[in-house]
C-alpha cells in the first residue's frame, strides 16, 4: 500500500457520505483517475483553524491501487504539499518473552495509565505481576465518586484520584503528549484492542472520555488476570523493606480491614499516581533519594462550549464533522513565571478530585461525545523552589495542602468549591451570587462565591490577574466577564521526582544509604514519581519501566 500525507481535505470528507469525496481528492493529488483507488484507510486526520474563513481537514490515507502498473506513473505525478511514500503496516507490541514465571513475582503499585500498561507488558512477557490498588475497581469506584458528588461521605482511597484506572478515568481521556517516543502508537494500538473507539488511531488529538475509559480500563485488568497475573483492590501499598540495598518485601493494608501483609518482593514498580502523598512520605522514609521538581497551581475555568467553537472555527463551528472544539495556550510573564492552560475539556465538566478529607481540590472531564453545554480548562501558574520555604523535599505537598485547606474553609468548612467570575476576579471584588447571563458552574457539590484571592497564594492570582488578558488575545472571549473560575485546581502534576537511574529505570538511596550492585530493585514510574505528564506520557513510562524490569527478569533466569 502506499501512503499520502498532507492532503487537503473539505469539511464534507468527515461526513458519512465523504468517501467518495476523499477518493477524488487523492486521485487529483496523484495523478490518476478515482476508478484506480482501491483500499484505503484513514491513517491521521487534523483540522486546520488557522484561517476562520477556510477551516479545512489535513489528512493522511493509506491506499493501494487496482493496477500495480499505475505505481509509477502515480509516484511522479505527487507534488508538494502532498507527499507519497510506501506505508509501514503496525505489527503490534511484543515485549520480550521470559522462559519461566519468576520464583518471586514482581509487584506492581498503582492501577493508573503507568501502572496498568507496565502490568500488561509484564503479564504479556509471562512475569505474571502482582498488582495492588488502594482504590475499588471500576465499578465500585464509580458508586463512589457518585455518593461523594451527591453529597455523601469522601472515601480517602476511592475517589477522582485513587482506583482503577487512575486520576486519568475521570478525565477527557486525552492522549496527546510532547513525547515522540515511538510507544505512543502501541499504547494507542493497546487502547483500541481493550475497546477504546478506533478514531483514536487517526486523530490528530485522540480522546477516549471518561464514559468510555471506564471499561477500557476493565478490559485490560481482565487481560492481566487471563495472562497470569492477580489484580488486588482496597489493597494499599504502605512501605518498601529493604536487606543490603536491595528490596525484600514490601507491607500492605487491606483498607477495608485494617489487615497489614508482607509479600516478598524483589522487584517494585511503583506507580502510585500524584496524589499519593502517604507513599511519597513513605518512599523518603525508607531512604530513596527524591527531590522537588517544578510543578504547577490554579484554577478552573469555564466558558460556554460555543464561545469556544466561534473562537476557533468561526463560521464553520456548527459543521456537523467538526465537533466541540478545544485549545491549548500559554502565556509568558514579565515576572518570568509562565500561566498555560492544561487538560483542556471540550463540552465537559468541573470534578470534585477531593482525596483528603478537609481539603478541596477541582478537576475537569469530558465524555467522549463532549456533548456537554461548557468548556473548561484549568489555568496554571508554574511553581518552582523560589515559592517553597525550607528544604524539605516535600515543600511542595504542603503548598498543595495549604491551597486546598484554604478552599474548604472559604467554602464554609464543605466540599462547595470557591468560584468568582473573571470580571469580578479582575476587578478585585468577590463574587456573591449568580449574574444574568454568567456561566452556570458544572460542580457536582455547588459552588461557594467569593473572592479567589482568599484562597490562592498571592503570587498564583497576580500570575492570572496578569495572564488572563493576555490568554484572551489568542482566544477571543478567554477573560469574558461572565465566564467563572473554581478552585482550587492543585494536581495537575506531582511536586517531587523519585529519582531513577537512566540505563536500570531503578530507584537509588540517599548519599550514604546501603545500596547493592544490583540495584534497588524499585522503578518508580508515571506522573507520581515524577516521568509523565498525562495519560499518554504515563503509558509510554510505564512501557519503558516493564521492559527494563523484564531485562532484570531475563537476567536473572540466564544466571540461573
Amino acid at each position: 500500500m502506499l501512503e499520502i500525507s498532507n492532503l487537503r481535505l473539505p469539511l464534507d470528507a468527515g461526513l458519512p457520505h465523504g468517501e467518495n469525496l476523499v477518493r477524488r481528492r487523492i486521485a487529483k493529488a496523484v495523478g490518476c483517475e478515482p476508478r484506480c483507488i482501491a483500499d484505503m484507510r484513514l491513517l491521521k486526520r487534523s483540522v486546520d483553524a488557522r484561517k476562520k474563513n477556510d477551516v479545512h481537514f489535513v489528512a493522511t490515507y493509506a491506499f493501494s491501487l487496482i493496477d500495480a502498473d499505475e505505481l509509477d506513473a502515480v509516484r511522479r505525478g505527487c507534488r508538494p504539499p502532498v507527499h507519497l511514500k510506501l506505508h509501514e503496516p503496525y505489527v503490534g507490541y511484543r515485549p520480550k518473552r521470559l522462559k519461566r514465571r519468576p520464583a518471586i513475582r514482581p509487584v506492581v503499585v498503582g492501577t493508573g495509565p503507568a501502572g496498568l500498561f507496565a502490568a500488561w507488558a509484564l503479564a504479556k512477557a509471562g512475569a505474571c505481576p502482582l498488582v495492588v490498588e488502594r482504590g475499588e475497581c471500576v465499578d465500585g469506584r464509580l458508586e463512589s465518586v457518585a455518593r461523594f458528588n451527591e453529597g455523601g461521605p469522601l472515601d480517602p482511597d476511592s475517589n477522582i484520584q485513587f482506583g482503577e484506572g487512575g486520576a486519568g478515568t475521570f478525565s477527557d481521556g486525552k492522549l496527546t503528549t510532547n513525547t515522540k517516543n515511538p510507544r505512543c502508537k502501541d499504547v494507542l494500538h493497546i487502547f483500541a484492542e481493550a475497546g477504546a473507539p478506533k478514531e483514536i488511531l487517526w486523530q490528530a488529538k485522540p480522546h477516549i472520555g471518561t464514559d468510555l475509559l471506564v471499561d477500557v480500563v476493565r478490559r485490560m485488568r481482565e487481560e492481566i488476570v487471563a495472562m497470569g497475573g492477580e489484580v488486588r483492590f482496597d489493597a494499599r501499598f504502605e512501605s518498601p523493606r529493604f536487606a543490603n540495598g536491595s528490596l525484600e518485601s514490601v507491607s500492605i493494608v487491606d483498607v477495608k480491614t485494617g489487615k497489614a501483609e508482607c509479600v516478598q518482593a524483589r522487584h517494585l514498580v511503583l506507580a502510585c499516581g500524584h496524589s499519593a502523598r502517604d507513599t511519597f512520605q513513605a518512599v523518603h522514609d525508607a531512604g530513596l533519594f527524591m527531590e522537588r521538581k517544578p510543578f504547577s497551581v490554579g484554577v478552573r475555568i469555564e466558558h460556554p462550549q460555543k464561545l469556544i467553537d466561534r473562537s476557533q472555527y468561526g463560521k464553520a463551528a456548527s459543521h456537523p464533522a467538526l465537533g466541540a472544539a478545544d485549545y491549548k495556550l500559554a502565556v509568558h510573564l514579565e515576572s518570568g513565571r509562565g500561566v498555560y492552560t492544561f487538560c483542556m475539556c471540550p463540552g465537559g465538566e468541573v470534578v470534585c478530585a477531593a482525596s483528603e478529607e478537609g481539603g478541596v481540590c477541582v478537576n475537569g472531564m469530558s465524555r467522549f461525545a463532549r456533548e456537554g453545554r461548557n468548556a473548561n480548562a484549568a489555568v496554571l501558574v508554574g511553581v518552582d523552589d523560589r515559592d517553597l520555604p525550607g528544604d524539605s523535599v516535600l515543600a511542595g505537598v504542603e503548598l498543595q495542602r495549604m491551597m486546598e485547606r484554604a478552599a474548604y474553609e472559604a467554602a464554609g468548612s464543605t466540599y462547595a468549591a470557591p468560584a468568582q467570575y473573571v470580571g469580578d476576579f479582575l476587578a478585585h471584588r468577590a463574587s456573591d451570587g449568580p449574574v444574568d447571563e454568567g456561566v452556570v458552574p458544572t460542580y457536582a457539590r455547588g459552588v461557594a462565591w467569593c473572592d479567589l484571592r482568599q484562597v490562592l497564594p498571592e503570587f498564583v492570582s497576580r500570575s492570572i490577574e496578569e495572564a488572563l488578558p493576555l490568554l484572551d488575545k489568542r482566544l477571543r472571549g478567554f477573560a469574558s466577564k461572565t465566564a467563572v473560575m473554581t478552585g482550587v485546581e492543585t494536581r495537575s502534576s506531582s511536586p517531587v521526582r523519585i529519582v531513577r537511574q537512566k540505563d536500570t529505570m531503578q530507584a537509588v538511596f540517599r548519599e550514604g544509604a546501603d545500596s547493592s550492585q544490583n540495584g534497588t530493585g524499585v522503578y518508580p514510574c508515571g506522573e507520581g514519581a515524577g516521568y509523565a505528564g498525562g495519560i499518554m506520557s504515563a503509558a509510554v513510562d510505564g512501557l519503558r519501566v516493564a521492559e527494563a524490569l523484564i531485562d532484570a527478569l531475563a537476567c536473572e533466569e540466564e544466571r540461573g
